[in-house]
């Protein structure tokens, strides 16, 4: 190597020093507890160098593995079923029935957030149904615990990693703590936003049915709802929903619902 070449070498290796540490090279993901304890002091190094304040950074520091959430990750079943297989395991039935009483009683509300979102109260009360039973079944972790641990485990750190940033930079405002309670993915309110989708499209406290019926409809009209198109597949607005949700079974199912909840009439997948 000539001289020149070791100059421009160590001119590299100096700067790659002095650069801020990247996902990647910061903190490595593993595949049980044993890591994670390691894994947080390098995240937080890497969250600090990235905005993160003290508060995060604190509440991080007591999150804990969360073998429940790792268990619940590796049993997804139920969306690999049919789609009247899913419907039937998931209570459509009931949701319909449920929900077309709260289209009714809650007229005003679903009113005012088709006014001014354009979405109709059928998908936004099959999603409400759907995600907690109306409200009923939020969850019981520790979300940040949920999320971290999603963060370090190596299925799938990169998408979890967003959203431990978003839940960090929810702590830091106060809008979140660090013993906040969600469900085993770290889902949180009555229609279940992750936290990275609560920061971005979430209006107020998602623990109150209307707040999180309008972020709702805020979340589906910034991916493309069009007041007045239709919601089944191949109609213009099923995007909106498939941006919802990723598995298939479940966004059909709640076109079926909610358009079962907007005409009347029992769920049953046609």
């Amino acid at each position: 190597m000539t001289k020149g070449r070791e100059l421009v070498k160590a001119a590299i290796m100096a700067a790659a020093m002095l650069m801020p540490l990247g996902r990647a090279d910061a903190a490595q993901c593993g595949n049980g507890p044993a890591g994670f304890e390691a894994w947080k002091q390098q995240f937080a190094q890497e969250a600090t160098t990235n905005g993160i304040g003290a508060n995060g950074i604190g509440a991080l520091m007591q999150a804990s593995y969360a073998t429940a959430t790792i268990n619940a990750d590796r049993s997804l079943r139920s969306f690999k079923l049919s789609l009247e297989a899913f419907m039937v395991k998931r209570g459509s039935a009931a949701i319909v029935a449920r929900g077309r009483s709260l289209k009714q009683s809650q007229a005003a509300l679903f009113a005012s957030i088709q006014q001014r979102y354009g979405v109709p109260p059928g998908p936004l009360i099959a999603i409400w149904g759907m995600e907690s039973g109306f409200g009923s079944q939020r969850g019981n972790q520790n979300m940040l615990s949920s999320i971290a641990t999603l963060a370090y485990d190596c299925r799938r750190p990169e998408y979890f990693t967003d959203q431990l940033y978003a839940a960090l930079k929810l702590i830091d405002r106060g809008v979140l703590s660090a013993s906040t309670r969600g469900s085993m993915h770290g889902e949180l309110g009555q229609t279940q936003f992750l936290p990275k989708t609560m920061l971005e499209y979430g209006t107020g406290n998602l623990d109150v049915a209307a707040n999180a019926l309008n972020s709702t409809a805020n979340f589906l009209k910034a991916h493309g709802w069009r007041a007045g198109a239709g919601y089944q597949p191949g109609e213009p607005n099923f995007a909106a929903i498939e941006a919802w949700n990723a598995a298939q079974v479940y966004q059909k199912a709640i076109a079926v619902m909610g358009r079962e909840i907007d005409e009347g009439g029992t769920a049953a997948a046609r």
